[in-house]
């Protein structure tokens, strides 16, 4: 009995660690909007472990300087190659919904895109079965792919 009171159970007390990150380019602008969903809490640790000092994202004591943070721990573990050229963004700002923490960035307008190579290892360091989804639009075509600890890149082609 016991036994199948822990198997109904250990879900619940064992949490699932993923983020999603979505990119797509808009078709008049030619811009690559990106949106990175990321559990606030994951993030937080993250943040205090990389810069040694204590976040809270929902409510900031100094929004600025959260902002700085998570715009260059994304930045450090999120990285895309347009084409073969390594991409820069520029980072929007962020957002909460619910338990979790909406990062956007915007690249500037790009050519026609034929391949875009994803290095993405958000929260790596901090969860050995950290998953990252990432699902790009180009031209009316979506791919998805999901990237799990410790594989952190991917090729899409369009």
């Amino acid at each position: 009995m016991l036994n199948i009171l822990l198997i109904y159970l250990l879900p619940i007390f064992h949490p699932f660690y993923v983020s999603v990150t979505e990119i797509t380019q808009d078709p008049k602008s030619k811009v690559l909007q990106i949106s990175v969903r990321v559990f606030f809490d994951d993030l937080e640790k993250a943040l205090d472990h990389q810069y040694k000092e204590k976040v809270n994202i929902l409510k900031p004591v100094d929004r600025k300087k959260v902002d700085l943070l998570l715009a260059d721990y994304i930045r450090k573990h999120l990285q895309l190659k347009v084409n073969q050229q390594n991409l820069s963004f520029k980072y929007l700002g962020y957002e909460i919904e619910e338990d979790a923490a909406w990062c956007y960035f915007e690249s500037p307008a790009l050519p026609a895109i034929k391949n875009i190579e994803v290095k993405n290892d958000l929260l790596f360091a901090e969860h050995e079965s950290q998953s990252n989804m990432i699902h790009v639009t180009v031209n009316g075509k979506r791919k998805s792919t999901k990237l799990d600890n410790p594989k952190s890149s991917a090729s899409l082609f369009f």
